[in-house]
Order: C-alpha cells, then structure tokens, then sequence
C-alpha cells in the first residue's frame, strides 16, 4: 500500500505477522529513508561529537534538528540567507524538524499561553519572543526541513484529564492554522499532525481522529515518556495508532530507550528520535546486546574486552573497555566521540536488524531473542 502526498508518498513494504509492525519507504526532497528508522538528535544542527559524514558511515538516514534552539541562535533567517540547514550544517540527507513547542514549555522562562500563541523568555538571553503556529511553520521552511511539525501545547505529567482536554482542543486549532499557513507557502516539505492528550486513551483517540479527519501528510505522537509508567505510554500509542489512517507515516516523538523502539515498532511505529543514544554516550552509559554498561566503574579498569563483542562500529573493533574507561574518567574529549560512535551504531543496527526480521516475517523471533540477550545485563 502507499499514499501520495505533496512531497511524494509513503509506501509500505512488509507487514509483520504476529504485530501491527511493517517496513517502508518515505520519501523526501533530499532522499529516502526506509523505515521504522530512529533519527540521530541534531538540536542546534549538529550531533555532539560527530560529523556529516561520520554519521553517513554509521548509517543514519535522516536527522532530527529543533526550531525553536535555532529560532534563538543563529535564527532562522541567517540560516535561511546561507542556502537553508542542509548547506549550513553540510548534511546531504533528510531533516525533520520539531516545532518548538516541547522546548518553549520545557526550557523557556516565563512562559505564558493564550489561544493565539505562547509568548516566552528565551533560556538563553531573558530576551522576550512570541511564537504562534504560523511563525512555527515560518521558521521551520526557512530552515528548509524535509518534514516539519505543528505547533502543539505540551503538558507535564501528571496532569488532569479536563486539563489535558483543553490542551487538545487548543493543539488541534493551532494544528489546523499550521496546515493553512503551510498551504500558503507552498513549501516541498511534509506536514506532521501532532496527537495529544497526556496518558487518557478517550482524549488520545480522539486527538488522532480529528487529525486523521483533517488528512496532515504524516502523524506524530507527542507528550509521551514524560514520567509516566511505561503500560500507559504503551496503551497510549496503541489508541492512538487504531485512529490513525493505516498508509501514513507514524512518528514516535522522543523515544527512547532501546526497549521502547522495539515496543514502539511492534505496535505500528516508522520514525523515532531521542537523545539517549548520545546524551548517555556523554556520561558514560554505552548500549550493548545485553543491556548497559556503565563505563567509569571500576572493574573495567583492566577489561581488555570491546564495550559489545557483538558490535562491528569502529570502537568496538579498534579501542578496549579498559581505554575508553581511562578516557571516561581522564575527562579526554575523544571519549565522546568514541561512545557516540558506539552508541548511534547500537541504534542505528538495531533499527536496520528490525526492518530485516519484519521483511522475513519474524519479527516476534527477532524481539524475545532481544530480550532474552537483555536478562544478562551487566549494570
């Protein structure tokens, strides 16, 4: 199956026999992506520690970067002015871009919301911004994203239902003003819809009907991974996928953790972001086959062993446990980028290992061994 929109079409490839999990292609102004596919967090335009081309070679597909980070610096215009993100940053693939609306409630000071926007003070400066759905869209195609989302209202947890609903309601108006200010741009990217409605499987249905009723290009899930138990994120993503329109892409928003793209997938989920992979890299915690490790303890002081003997990245295969520990605790910058070497290739396997088993049919195979491997974790 496949559905065409402005910029191209998804198209589903495989479908898993035991889950709701399938394997395709989205495509792009700049490329194709196949998919489910985790996309490396590029916030400011960069991943930490690595370059372009580097994270060509460790097989990422597309990158996620954030309006709102380079709304404040450089701006978007600047950008914009410099042929778009894709030259500035010198990265040839897709990008997707966030709209700003979790980092303008999360890391914005003096934040205040009203029906027309949010008016904030930057994290940075103190300086006094407003941002409003159209100016979210504005921003993002002056960036020059491939896929770019609208601007919702983002909710702590925990948080009442009546106050979640309201929230919905007021993301769906700021929605359908996005989807018309995209419209009138005319721009080749692709426009997400974002479902909300915190933990409470009504609101959540009812958040992706109405999107699905309004036909965006493709569907995000937001609000999720906040602090809530994991069964209600889970149930979360099941209510909200059963209303979405099954031939459009679906993307999981800040997700997460190995075990949460495996469940992510399972339940019918293409993209991912998150992070994980190369905020923990920083502080020490490397993903392996059988779980994490905690690099800076000390019994990896004399481990001549590679972080995962399983793993084919060039850490791996090049530096011991005992080094990159030595790196870790001498506070070396190459350490960094060792673990995040390490750590995208971890992810960006184990999303490659998926498409493969749901194209062979045996995805269910492919995750109890997943967790069977993770019952030996070492820290």
């Amino acid at each position: 199956m496949d559905t065409r929109t402005t910029t191209g079409f998804f198209q589903v490839f495989a479908t898993d026999p035991s889950s709701a999990a399938r394997a395709g292609c989205l495509s792009t102004p700049h490329g194709e992506v196949a998919t489910p596919a985790f996309m490396p967090v590029a916030t400011a335009g960069a991943v930490k520690g690595l370059a372009p081309q580097e994270l060509t070679q460790l097989g990422a597909q597309m990158l996620l970067a954030n309006a709102y980070h380079l709304y404040l610096r450089p701006g978007h215009r600047l950008i914009a002015d410099l042929g778009g993100l894709h030259r500035f940053m010198a990265w040839p693939g897709p990008i997707l871009t966030d709209s700003g609306g979790f980092q303008v409630f999360s890391l914005a000071k003096l934040c205040a919301i009203d029906d027309d926007g949010v008016s904030f003070r930057s994290h940075l400066d103190g300086s006094l911004h407003r941002f409003t759905p159209e100016l979210a869209i504005d921003v993002q195609t002056a960036l020059g994203a491939d896929l770019v989302m609208t601007f919702d209202e983002c909710l702590p947890y925990p948080c009442e239902e009546t106050r979640a609903e309201a929230a919905w309601a007021r993301t769906f108006r700021w929605a359908m003003r996005c989807r018309a200010a995209h419209r009138a741009l005319r721009p080749a990217s692709a426009l997400f819809g974002i479902v909300q409605g915190s933990v409470y499987p009504r609101l959540r249905r009812q958040s992706a009907q109405q999107l699905a009723e309004a036909e965006f290009d493709g569907y995000a899930l937001g609000g999720l991974c906040v602090g809530e138990p994991k069964a209600q994120t889970l149930a979360a993503v099941e209510e909200s996928v059963a209303a979405l329109p099954p031939p459009a892409p679906r993307y999981l928003m800040g997700v997460g953790l190995p075990e949460d793209l495996v469940e992510g997938v399972w339940r019918g989920i293409d993209l991912f972001d998150c992070v994980m992979p190369t905020r923990h890299a920083r502080t020490g915690w490397l993903f392996t086959s059988t779980g994490r490790i905690l690099i800076k303890q000390a019994r990896y002081a004399r481990d001549e062993s590679p972080i995962d003997p399983a793993c084919a990245c060039e850490t791996c295969r090049t530096h011991s446990r005992a080094y990159l520990r030595h790196l870790f605790v001498a506070n070396e910058l190459l350490a960094v980028r060792l673990h995040t070497t390490h750590n995208l290739y971890y992810y960006l396997t184990l999303m490659r290992r998926m498409r493969e088993a749901i194209a062979a049919g045996r995805l269910g195979e492919f995750r109890r061994e997943f967790y069977r491997m993770r019952s030996t974790e070492e820290a």
